[in-house]
């Protein structure tokens, strides 16, 4: 059969790509169940059904193979949260560019708008795997955390910050704010990194719409009270 000369051939995925990804994937939850020293090679590249020989053809090795595991966490969480990143990131350029301040109330919105992506983002059952993987490297920091924190945690704590800031009327840089803007946010990261214990503390089977809800709201209250004592000091 002739092939009609007018219409465009669909290119046909290349199979290293699909390799590397499946590796970079997978061995983000072999890394975060067994550690750097657990997982073996064996065991992350039966994880990920490829031949043993693709983590050296790939990635130069285990080492290689994990470091990229932590670039690759980055880029899946930031491409969750990046459209309204991209929002909060061009309004906070345009006022500087205007020498213009946000108002409290503006930055309460946008504050809420980011925890709320976020607690939608650590509750769902795929974050279950990154937070393996995180939290292992908050115990015993590598280079593979300081590739996660560059690429999305600093960056959004810091978008964070400059919010927080504006809330209570401080300058996002000092010590005050970044601690409070830590502890803000670690309120957030619970309901991932202890996320066996909010279910038994709200006696939930799981997290479905009806509890999102919840702790959407419950997320909306907490930016909410945030200067809450400053503001209502004479």
């Amino acid at each position: 059969m002739m092939k009609n000369k007018n219409s465009q051939s669909v290119p046909k995925p290349d199979r290293g790509d699909a390799t590397k990804e499946k590796l970079l994937s997978m061995s983000i939850d072999v890394f975060g169940r067994y550690g750097f020293d657990g997982a073996s090679t064996r065991k992350l590249a039966d994880a990920a059904g490829v031949n043993l020989q693709a983590i050296p053809y790939y990635f130069g090795g285990k080492e290689g193979l994990y470091i990229a595991a932590a670039e690759h966490l980055a880029e899946i969480i930031g491409g969750h949260v990046a459209d309204l990143r991209t929002v909060i990131l061009e309004r906070l350029a345009r006022l500087d560019a205007e020498g213009a301040v946000m108002s409290p109330k503006e930055a309460r919105a946008l504050l809420t708008q980011m925890v709320q992506r976020m607690v939608g983002l650590f509750v769902s059952r795929q974050s279950e795997s990154w937070a393996r993987f995180i939290i292992r490297e908050q115990m015993e920091p590598t280079e593979a955390f300081a590739r996660v924190y560059e690429n999305i945690m600093g960056p959004m704590i810091g978008m964070a910050g400059r919010l927080v800031g504006t809330i209570l009327g401080d300058d996002p840089a000092s010590e005050r704010v970044r601690l409070k803007t830590l502890s803000f946010v670690g309120s957030i990261l619970v309901f991932r990194m202890a996320h066996a214990a909010l279910l038994r503390q709200m006696r939930w089977d799981a997290v479905g719409p009806a509890e999102l809800e919840i702790l959407k709201s419950h997320a909306a209250g907490l930016v909410e009270a945030l200067g809450e004592n400053t503001e209502r000091q004479p």
